[in-house]
Order: structure tokens, then C-alpha cells, then sequence
């Protein structure tokens, strides 16, 4: 079975207070983007590429329980934190029939340290794919789980994973895994994304914030008003201090502002920042324009 699997972008992130176990209360809505860039004329790839193959029952218990096989973009990351693997790992332990095996095949394009929740993504959709192989292989087996008990385990590889076992528009609270529907529908807009050779750190991002109590209507602003009415009110928190120490990212910024764009933000702790735009020509000549800047590493048109 093979799956392509999307990024998201985070519209606003508000850091709202800094919980007893260290971690931080958030409020944002989660949106799916991806899994073709550019103009229809001149599609490119904008996802990542899973496919888990069924492997033949093990008699001896010798053999391993799954294999993890990766390509196209390098992560530095040792296979075994590989999300992926862990996420295997996991299913394996937690959910599967003991005797379920798996080859596992993850071909890498969309970009990480981005925001865009990359790595998230394939952890999940990890789960999601495992758990419908083994659907298809014993569908009349009581124990294959649900959405919920998938997000269940996604939340153990990550705050932002189980959004991505539903992939909908979601309003999102706690560390990011108290998640309503959201019905923020962007399907009419496009979006230039821009992945600066900047690498921001989890740690990095945090170090810039100081908690506050944010928009207790973002998810109400967000859904009933247009994307050009959240400039200056829907805001990435995490922008303020990463902008200052690399300004290169907050001329980026401005110049997708003063190109035209709706809105623009900074996704996740960064360093992605994306544009929403009505014209998809406009969107097309500011991506040319931006494209060949030693700041930027990747520039994406996509279609929302």
C-alpha cells in the first residue's frame, strides 16, 4: 500500500503558559497543505512517499519484525529515531498480531526543520498505513484501532502527530493534542512557501518566548473572517524572537507582504514561512522572484 503524505502550516500559534511538566499550553489551528507544487502545467512533488509492504509470516521468530528502507531527501537522524522506525516500533508492539511483519519504504521530499511537520507526518501516517495493511489482511480482526486510539499512540511520538492521523482542518489546544474540527476551508487560495537555508531548534524557538494569554477567538476569528482581515491579529508567536536574530527571515516576510500576498506567516517554531495569495499568477512571479535569493533554500508554489 503506498500513501503520499502532506505537510501542514500552522495558522497563528499563540504560546498561552508554561505547564508544571515543562512543556507549553498553545492554541493554533493545523491545516493541511501539500501534496503537488506549482501550476498545473508544471506539477512537482510536494509530499512524502510511504508504502508498507505485508512480509511473509516468520516461523522461526528469527526475522526481523519490519525493515525500514529510506531514500531521496538526507535526514540526519540514525534509522532507529527515524520517526518512521519508531512509529513501527510502536504499531508493532502496542496494536499488531504477533505474527504481522512489514517492509517499510519512505521516499523523503518534503523539507525538515521547516515547521511544516515533515517528520510528524511520517510517523503517522506510519501508523495509519500499518493499520490499514493489516485491515486488508485480517478484516475481520477485532483489534485493528481506531482513529482515536491512533492518536493515542501518535501523541506518545510527538505533540504534533496526531493531528495528522484525521489530515482535516483542526483547532488545536494543550501541547497541540486537544484537537477540534476546524471548518477553515482555504481550497480557493494559493500558497507560496519559503524554506530559508535558516535552521531554527526546537530549543531555539522556546528560548524567544515569553507565555501570554493569546486570542481566546482565534478559532472563531480565523473561520469567519478572510485571510487579508488576520493581518496584524493572527500571529505566529514564535516569529517574534526567531525574526530577530535572523533577519533574513523577516525580509522575507515583508517582501511576500509587500508582493501582494493576503497573509504571511512563519509555520510551526519555523523556518518555513508561507503567503496566501487569490492570484495565481501573481502567487507564480513572486515565487520566480524570489527564487536564486542565498537566503532561500526552496521556494514552493502550492495549490491549497
Amino acid at each position: 500500500m503506498i500513501t503520499f503524505v502532506n505537510a501542514k502550516i500552522n495558522i497563528g500559534l499563540e504560546i498561552v503558559s508554561r505547564r508544571p511538566d515543562g512543556y507549553h499550553n498553545l492554541r493554533t489551528i493545523f491545516y493541511p497543505i501539500g501534496r503537488y507544487a506549482g501550476l498545473p502545467e508544471n506539477p512537482e512533488q510536494f509530499c512524502d512517499i510511504l508504502e508498507v509492504i505485508p512480509l511473509p509470516e516468520d516461523s522461526s521468530g528469527l526475522l526481523p519484525r519490519f525493515t525500514l528502507d529510506l531514500s531521496g531527501r538526507k535526514v540526519n537522524c540514525p534509522p532507529e529515531k527515524n520517526l518512521v522506525y519508531r512509529a513501527a516500533e510502536l504499531y508493532l508492539k502496542e496494536c499488531a498480531s504477533p505474527k504481522f511483519r512489514a517492509a517499510i519504504r519512505l521516499e523523503k521530499h518534503l523539507p525538515d526543520g521547516a515547521g511544516m511537520g515533515g517528520g510528524s507526518a511520517d510517523a503517522a501516517f506510519t501508523l495509519k498505513t500499518l493499520a490499514a495493511v493489516e485491515k486488508e489482511l485480517t478484516p475481520e480482526n477485532w483489534h485493528i484501532p481506531d482513529d482515536r486510539r491512533l492518536e493515542e499512540l501518535a501523541l506518545r511520538l510527538g505533540a504534533d502527530c496526531p493531528f495528522f492521523i484525521r489530515n482535516s482542518p483542526a483547532y488545536a489546544e494543550g501541547v497541540g493534542e486537544i484537537l477540534e474540527h476546524s471548518s477553515l476551508d482555504l481550497s480557493g487560495y494559493w500558497a507560496v512557501v519559503v524554506k530559508p537555508h535558516v535552521s531554527v531548534s526546537t530549543r531555539e524557538a522556546f528560548a524567544g518566548i515569553t507565555p501570554r494569554p493569546g486570542t481566546p477567538d482565534l478559532k472563531s476569528i480565523v473561520e469567519n473572517n478572510s485571510p487579508a482581515d488576520w493581518r496584524g491579529v493572527i500571529v505566529n508567536d514564535f516569529s517574534r524572537g526567531i525574526y530577530k536574530t535572523h533577519p533574513e527571515m523577516s525580509e522575507i516576510h515583508r517582501t511576500l507582504e509587500a508582493g501582494g500576498a493576503q497573509y504571511v506567516s512563519m509555520t510551526g517554531s519555523g523556518s518555513a514561512i508561507f503567503s496566501l495569495w487569490t492570484d495565481p499568477a501573481r502567487a507564480a512571479r513572486m515565487k520566480r522572484e524570489l527564487v536564486g535569493d542565498p537566503t532561500i533554500e526552496r521556494v514552493y508554489l502550492l495549490k491549497m
